[in-house]
């Protein structure tokens, strides 16, 4: 049974094993408001949206999930004999693909490990808890759908046993640093002395690659990026015209990271009526949907290490494009 009303106060457990969080879309008010229209890259993913960046991972152009995940069938085995068992918790789980190498891993040893799954999108979410546990028979697992900050502060009140918190797919990128810094601080406060946090990094390539990645030939990116147009007609009773609106990321050699905007075509008006907003787009104005910062290992180390995460473990693969840092809570 899906619960019908959101409400961040009172969190009902379903019987599918997940639970509800709001979504209140201040920040969109306030992102649309702005001189330079912005807008969260959470958006991104309802349903349609987390089925599209499914397609997108198996994309020729976009390396990064296949290469994220060839780097975790190598060293799952041994992140789980460093950590032994314990809580693993996902912050932007999605279809849990992935995770399932980490999974393999600590099923071999361990047979009562809990899994906690976390994300913006109610329908995958359901499915992959509901698939998982049927290959998991073994494993507790147990959804949460909502957004980081919901999660972390709610993780925070419910401490059940030693954890491994993990954010891969390098979703780290969207914030900018002053975000990411306060993340990583939120990271630390939920976790205890000795827990773990496993961070996945897109590393700095050349801008040919990083274009190519988010620009692809089937144009699978640019109907995830006009998706985020439909999720917020739906979600906020908006009248977003999707066909006034064109894709285009490009990557910004100064800050290293991709910039992902959609161009407004035609001046006009939209209303958002759940938020009570109304917001005029200029013919050829644009709203930036995302940012995704590339990172160096190194300096990434460095961060973590000043918030009390200290580096036990760094990967990459043979190429140097992505990497994975294993860091305890000292």
């Amino acid at each position: 049974m899906i619960a019908e009303t959101l409400n961040p106060q009172i969190l009902t457990v379903l019987d599918h094993h997940y639970q509800e969080l709001a979504i209140d879309g201040k920040d969109v008010i306030e992102g649309l408001n702005k001189k330079h229209k912005t807008l969260s890259p959470k958006y991104f993913y309802d349903d349609r949206g987390s089925l599209l960046f499914e397609e997108i991972c198996d994309l020729p152009e976009y390396y990064p999930t296949r290469t994220e995940a060839s780097i975790l069938q190598q060293y799952a085995d041994e992140i789980a004999a460093i950590t032994n068992c314990c809580e693993l918790i996902e912050l932007g789980s999605g279809s849990s693909t992935k995770t399932q190498l980490l999974l393999d891993a600590y099923q071999k040893i361990a047979d009562n490990c809990r899994y906690l799954p976390i994300d913006v999108s109610g329908g995958i979410l359901k499915t992959s808890v509901l698939q998982l546990q049927e290959k998991y028979p073994d494993i507790a697992i147990h959804g949460l759908l909502g957004t980081y900050d919901q999660a972390l502060v709610h993780l925070e009140s419910n401490y059940l046993q030693s954890r491994m918190l993990f954010f891969l797919g390098s979703s780290l990128g969207n914030f900018n640093p002053e975000e990411c810094d306060g993340f990583l601080n939120q990271i630390s406060r939920t976790l205890q002395t000795g827990d773990y946090f496993l961070l996945g990094i897109d590393l700095q390539k050349p801008k040919d690659i990083l274009e190519a990645a988010y620009n692809d030939s089937q144009g699978v990116t640019a109907a995830f990026n006009l998706n985020m147009l439909s999720h917020l007609n739906w979600r906020f009773q908006g009248d977003f015209d999707i066909s006034l609106f064109k894709h285009q990321a490009i990557y910004n050699e100064v800050e290293n990271q991709i910039e992902m905007y959609l161009h407004c075509q035609k001046s006009h008006w939209v209303t958002l009526e759940a938020l009570d907003l109304k917001v005029f787009f200029e013919g050829g104005e644009s709203i930036l949907t995302e940012i995704s910062r590339k990172f160096n290992l190194t300096k990434m180390s460095q961060q973590l290490e000043s918030k009390g995460l200290k580096t036990i473990k760094t990967c990459t693969d043979e190429k140097g494009w992505f990497g994975l840092i294993l860091c305890q809570v000292e």
